[in-house]
Formats: C-alpha cells, structure tokens, sequence
C-alpha cells in the first residue's frame, strides 16, 4: 500500500485508528477456546466489527510466537483474511526486528513476501545496515522505534548524545538512509509532549503512536502536536477495544469502543 492510498482512505473513513491485534488466550471470551482455532476465530470476529472504523491493524507478533506453530499458523491466516476481504486496510507487523544485513532481508522477506504485510516495526540500535535491507521493499514501510510509550523509554531514548537526545539523533540519521521516504516512526501517546520537536525533525512522516487507552495517552494531545496536512498519525488502541467483553456480544463491545475513538476523530480529518 501507497502513503497516497494510506492517507485516501483515512480521509474516506474519517479516521487514522489501528487496532491492535494482541490476543492473549487468557482473555478471550472463554466460548471461543471450543474453536478449532480461537486466535484466529476472535481476530476474525474482531474485525469484521470494527473494520469500517479503522485504517489499519497491528497484530503484535509475540502473542503469536508465544503458542508457537499453532500461533503462527492464527498469524498468517489472519493477514490473508484481512487482504482477501479487505484489502484497502493498511497492514502492521509488529515484531520490532532488526539485525545486520542479511539477517533483515529475510526478516523483511517473511513478513513482506511470505506474509504480505504493509508494514513491519524495526529497532534502529543497530544501525543503517539493520535498516535499508526493509527499505528496498516498493510500497512496503518500515516502521522505526523512535520515542516508546513505556517507562524504560528513559533509559536510553532521551539520554543526550552530541547535544541531542538519542531520539532525535534516530530520527536525524535515519532521514539519510537510501528508501528513507518508506519509514515510519513509532511515537508513543503518552510522550505528546515530546510531538512538537519530533515533527520539526520528520514533518511529513506517518507516525505509529501506540499508549491511547489502557496505557493512558491522550487523543487531544496527540493531535494537538502530531497532525500533519496528510493526518500523519495511526492511533493504535489494544487492549481497550478488542477487551471491551468476554461475553460473546465481544465484537460489537468492541466496535463500540472503536467506535467511540472514531467520533473523536472525525473533528481532525
């Protein structure tokens, strides 16, 4: 998918939310798990309610490594759901890969060739050569961690180096490797704050900007200090929306807390 076919249909929708798909069996509806396959059929459930309400969804690849062959097999079936029957939804890996070169062309051929994602999360410590190897992908993007959303962030990611905090020095660097125009960056809600200087360094980027929710991010400010003249900004909710029940009226909870974001929405696209 295009950045142009990204921002048309975030303008269609009047809406740039991601739902995140991070399904934890401990926390589905209890009559699923009688399923031949239970991830796959609350993902499917899930998004077949909230799909008109959102632009993109973020299957987090750890709940499904974590059951192993089985939760692979939810994975893939599930992207090939989502671009079979609806297609025009922008597609996100979040597996937050990056190693040196070769190890991150066959990272980016699994999730981009095998699994036909739009888009895969990367961590930049390694470096440009860990990087560029997602970036020759055409029409594919590669989603860097900049500023997270969880308390650790501070451990490094806003320490100074050279004068700048590290951050930013991601983000300077970064616009220099070959493809840059295919990166995104992940800015965590509950760093809104911090939005301002980050869209001096990158105005034009998409942002991921995961932590409005359960994690306590706020919308307003988000936007506020985020938007851009393309919107600019994919707000992903998880455990807020697809844990809105454990009953079996779990999907249509669900579009009603995505639908809840959605209205808020609408006043800034």
């Amino acid at each position: 998918m295009t950045t142009a076919q990204l921002v048309s249909e975030i303008k269609k929708k009047q809406s740039f939310l991601c739902i995140g798909l991070d399904v934890d069996l401990n926390k589905i509806p209890e009559h699923l798990l009688k399923e031949e396959d239970p991830i796959f059929a609350f993902n499917k459930a899930i998004i077949d309610a909230t799909h008109h309400l959102c632009v993109a969804y973020k299957p987090n690849t750890a709940f499904y490594e974590a059951y192993g062959l089985k939760g692979w097999k939810a994975l893939e079936k599930t992207i090939i759901y989502l671009n079979e029957n609806y297609p025009e939804i922008f597609t996100i890996a979040d597996a937050k890969r990056g190693d040196i070169g070769n190890t991150s062309t066959m990272y980016a051929k699994a999730f981009f060739e095998d699994l036909a994602f739009d888009s895969v999360t990367v961590a930049p410590y390694m470096g440009k050569d860990s990087v560029e190897p997602f970036l020759e992908f055409k029409d594919k993007h590669t989603i860097l961690l900049a500023l997270t959303s969880n308390q650790g962030a501070f451990d490094f990611q806003t320490k100074q180096v050279e004068e700048n905090e590290l951050y930013k020095e991601v983000l300077k660097v970064s616009k220099t490797y070959k493809n840059s125009e295919n990166l995104m960056y992940v800015v965590g809600a509950t760093k809104a704050e911090y939005l301002a200087e980050i869209r001096q360094i990158i105005p034009d980027s998409f942002l991921l900007v995961p932590g409005v929710g359960a994690q306590g991010g706020n919308l307003q400010e988000v936007c506020k200090y985020g938007l851009n003249d393309q919107i600019g900004l994919l707000i992903n909710s998880s455990r807020g929306i697809i844990y809105a029940s454990k009953n079996e009226d779990f999907a249509q909870q669900a579009a009603k807390k995505a639908q809840e974001i959605q209205n808020e929405m609408i006043a800034f696209v």
